[in-house]
């Protein structure tokens, strides 16, 4: 079992920057897919925000590309997602995620809520 915990959420400012971390209980170096998504109010499913595979490639949804960049330190096992710009719609909660085939491994697959180990989430507010 994979413990994964997230740390590096809070409330800022529209424009403001956050970045959120995710400690694994277990290494993280080949683990061929690993995932920030995030639940906002209203949307029944958790949506993709960034993927980061084995080799470290990485995918981004559209609304965030330029401004999260998700990245990984194999030897510390932790996930990190860095947000700029923030805009009022990142408003959510934000959860790690880890082990999904690599074919489902970018944010927009429609596999991309079948991680295997979740974190348990972090809350991101972002006002105006």
């Amino acid at each position: 079992q994979v413990e994964l915990v997230e740390s590096g959420g809070g409330s800022v400012r529209s424009g403001g920057s956050l970045t959120l971390s995710c400690g694994s209980s277990a290494p993280i170096g080949n683990v061929k897919c690993m995932g920030w998504l995030r639940q906002v109010a209203g949307k029944e499913r958790r949506e993709g925000v960034a993927t980061i595979e084995a080799d470290g490639s990485t995918s981004y949804r559209d609304s965030v590309k330029g401004r999260f960049t998700i990245s990984k330190d194999n030897a510390k096992n932790i996930l990190y997602l860095t947000m700029n710009s923030l805009k009022l719609e990142d408003t959510g909660t934000y959860y790690c995620a880890s082990d999904l085939t690599p074919y489902a491994c970018y944010p927009g697959s429609p596999y991309v809520n079948d991680f295997h180990y979740w974190g348990q989430g972090t809350q991101v507010t972002v006002s105006s």
